[in-house]
């Protein structure tokens, strides 16, 4: 009965399975700025890619 006690109260993997969400949502959070982040980059640089295309063709 004394083990069940203790096993009941030993709080260390809750603490551990809480610590993993906290890093998991953070994970997703960080991935879905990146991407829009990585989007307006991508945008961005087409713009400059085709402005520096059209000012380098002869007239």
């Amino acid at each position: 009965m004394q083990k069940i006690r203790s096993f009941l109260k030993n709080s260390k993997g809750a603490t551990a399975i809480e610590y993993g969400l906290i890093a998991a949502l953070i994970a997703v959070a960080a991935i879905a700025a990146m991407k829009g982040l990585g989007n307006q980059l991508g945008t961005t640089f087409n713009s400059v890619s085709g402005k520096m295309a059209t000012e380098a063709t002869p007239k």
